[in-house]
């Protein structure tokens, strides 16, 4: 029985102290920066470590292979957290050049319904009567004015006019070249000009 016990014994031994070549006299030690620039060239082409690579990058270097593989998972991870920190950066700016531009947009609009109420207050002070439209499409025109025509003879003053630019409508004269400088921009600051 002693015979089969040291057998055993012995082959338990030999199983221990097998180690290959590369990590018999070497200890896990930090990494020069020689060997960490080839790992870093060799994670730009691979992102994952196979094994035929990891024992390749071992002897290359002299270190464990485990020692390569854990550099291999860290630097992996680090890369994945750049990665998601670059992503997020770039969706910040995205999503302030969106805020920027709403509240640009708001802007815009609340100009243009000041503009649109102040024309649709003169087109009620000259008796025009108009409809409130609340989706968003742009309101319809409003009916051209009773009485206006072109003329193109040459018997009342030659050229084209509007019967001499008035309106009857209600008792009062409409303007329409003081509507039309109201509504461009001549009496509320239109944004067009």
């Amino acid at each position: 029985m002693d015979f089969f016990l040291t057998q055993n014994q012995s082959k338990t031994q030999k199983h221990h102290n097998y180690t290959p070549n590369y990590t018999k006299n070497m200890a896990k030690k930090r990494l020069t920066r020689d060997q960490v620039r080839l790992l870093e060239r060799s994670f730009t082409t691979n992102k994952k470590l196979e094994p035929e690579l990891k024992l390749q990058l071992s002897t290359q270097l002299g270190v464990p292979p485990r020692q390569v593989a854990i550099w291999y998972q860290n630097k992996r991870a680090r890369w994945k957290t750049q990665s998601l920190e670059i992503d997020y950066n770039t969706l910040q700016v995205k999503l302030q050049h969106a805020l920027l531009e709403k509240s640009k947009l708001e802007r815009q609009v609340m100009e243009l319904q000041g503009e649109l109420r102040r024309a649709q207050e003169m087109m009620h002070q000259f008796g025009f009567t108009y409809q409130k439209v609340d989706h968003p499409q742009a309101p319809p025109p409003p009916p051209p004015p009773h009485d206006v025509s072109c003329n193109n003879s040459s018997d009342e003053g030659g050229g084209s006019s509007l019967n001499n630019d008035q309106d009857v409508n209600g008792g009062e004269v409409l303007q329409m070249e003081d509507l039309y400088a109201f509504l461009i921009g001549g009496g509320g600051g239109s944004i067009w000009t």
